[in-house]
């Protein structure tokens, strides 16, 4: 699961996707369309509809599925939709993927040590981002259920905690960057792709 705002979905959400899917040997992967993440303002929010289908472009609805499953459940927190979707999905074994911003961020998020107790964490690099997340203090306090890089394929079916880095080419694009591109372009054009 890549859970996030995708306000727009972009480029980078489909490298990150890709990326784990391969190196963690996963067989679906979903982007998961927060319809409102605690932690952003929603006046810089698109409606939830349209970040939907944004991510739905990316998909291609097999082994990359785009789903506003968080909006069905009525949750609004990580930690909430992972104990909804475990008691829904109980046979399934679900990793959570997300960039090095989310892992320095991670404390800030609601229960996360639920979070990590709940299921296995891949994260990815972003510019910028990797020496925060490495110093942080998720990675201090998860120091001890970290796994070598090596060992990527054995991580869902880790049991949690367990998290691992995943090398990867790091993508620069970012949602602010393209809706700060969007707002300053003529009227008449727009797009989310550079």
């Amino acid at each position: 699961m890549l859970g996030g705002s995708f306000n727009p979905a972009h480029e980078g959400h489909l490298h990150v996707a890709k990326a784990a899917r391969r190196a963690l040997r996963l067989d679906q992967v979903w982007l998961m369309v927060s319809p409102g993440n605690p932690l952003k303002r929603r006046a810089d929010m698109a409606p939830f509809a349209e970040r939907l289908a944004s991510a739905a472009r990316l998909a291609d609805g097999r082994r990359l599925v785009a789903t506003g499953i968080e909006s069905a459940l009525g949750t609004r927190r990580t930690a909430d939709t992972l104990a909804q979707l475990r008691r829904r999905f109980p046979r399934a074994r679900f990793v959570w993927i997300m960039g090095a911003d989310n892992l320095a961020q991670l404390p800030r998020w609601h229960r996360w040590r639920d979070i990590a107790a709940a299921v296995p964490i891949a994260v990815l690099p972003r510019p910028g981002e990797t020496r925060a997340a490495l110093a942080g203090r998720a990675a201090h306090v998860l120091r001890h259920a970290r796994i070598a890089a090596r060992r990527a394929a054995s991580l869902a079916g880790s049991p949690p905690p367990a998290w691992i880095w995943l090398p990867a080419r790091e993508n620069p694009l970012s949602a602010t960057a393209l809706r700060a591109r969007k707002a300053r372009a003529p009227r008449g054009i727009q797009g989310d792709r550079p």
